[in-house]
């Protein structure tokens, strides 16, 4: 028998981040988004008329797969693109049924929220803590 690899905190993250990314993907596809055009759909509200070079820096995703996205979204009714052509200054806003949407989709990725902290609050706990440490290193460079 041998023994088993040592422990990686780096691949244990992983393998939990996938299973959580899979059920909200699971929760997000009920209200008509995916976990991508749910976070394209916040960055567009919360800054009106971004352009889609900051979405896709914000996005860590390829200005091509923003305008994929984005088509997407208009086309699903969540997003009114006012662009008029391609260079021309973008003009994005979230339409009254992307509100809707994103409302719902809040709240189903906060039920899984509260399940993953219900079930294991010191996770969440340090999660936290290493947020913060990395942030703080970040902002230290």
């Amino acid at each position: 028998m041998t023994d088993p690899p040592p422990f990686s905190a780096m691949l244990a993250l992983l393998v939990v981040s996938h299973a959580w990314e899979a059920e909200l993907a699971a929760e997000l596809r009920t209200v008509g988004l995916t976990p991508r055009k749910y976070a394209l759909l916040g960055h567009i509200k919360a800054s009106p008329d971004v352009s889609f070079s900051e979405l896709a820096r914000r996005s860590r995703i390829s200005v091509q797969s923003v305008h994929v996205a984005v088509k997407a979204l208009s086309a699903s009714g969540f997003v009114n693109d006012g662009t008029a052509h391609a260079g021309a200054a973008s003009t994005l806003r979230v339409s009254e049924e992307g509100l809707k949407a994103l409302r719902l989709a809040h709240r189903r990725r906060e039920a899984i929220d509260d399940r993953i902290r219900d079930t294991a609050p010191e996770l969440v706990d340090g999660l936290k803590e290493a947020l913060r440490a990395l942030v703080i290193g970040l902002e230290g460079d």
